[in-house]
């Protein structure tokens, strides 16, 4: 990876957990949801990115928001896995070997990144909510948490695919 790259991959790992940290962590909808912007990092690492990395970024990235959030550890868990799951996840709404190397997106992918990424966001969301609850005790509770809190980061996390898309055209234009 460029050198360019990585700095503009640390400085959106930075500036996502201070948004979860300082800001999302607070919204809650209805006392269900909560958005979580922090996952939009591992959706955008480049198709192909190498899975052990991808696991050890996703572990970190998972580590660093229980630190701040004093949630032990189900973060992590939830962001290991979706680093893990990632690559395959990705073979199966698009040819890997097509795009290797290029970062997803709605520009390059379209329909495909959008089913990347929901499946992407549920499991997260399932691993995540259901390590919370700890309980299946209350199915109808933590289904409505798992559905409402996948939505809300969805919208996120196309409002962020929408505002990248927006910038490259209007660059593109005055060029």
């Amino acid at each position: 990876m460029l050198k360019s790259n990585v700095i503009k991959y640390s400085i959106m790992f930075v500036l996502l957990v201070l948004l979860q940290v300082l800001v999302l962590n607070k919204i809650s909808f209805l006392g269900y949801a909560v958005p979580f912007a922090y996952i939009y990092f591992i959706l955008k690492l480049p198709i192909g990115f190498n899975r052990n990395l991808s696991t050890l970024l996703g572990f970190l990235l998972g580590f660093i928001i229980d630190i701040f959030c004093n949630t032990p550890g189900i973060n992590a868990a939830a962001t290991t896995l979706i680093g893990f799951l990632c690559r395959p996840v990705q073979s199966l709404f698009f040819m890997v070997d097509d795009y290797n190397d290029q970062t997803p997106g709605l520009r390059l992918l379209a329909g495909g990144f959008m089913k990347f990424a929901i499946s992407i966001i549920l499991i997260h969301h399932i691993v995540l909510i259901s390590v919370e609850s700890f309980s299946y005790f209350n199915i109808k509770f933590v289904l409505l948490r798992i559905v409402l809190s996948a939505i809300l980061t969805s919208i996120l996390v196309f409002a962020f695919e929408g505002f990248s898309l927006n910038k490259k055209s209007s660059w593109q234009k005055s060029n």
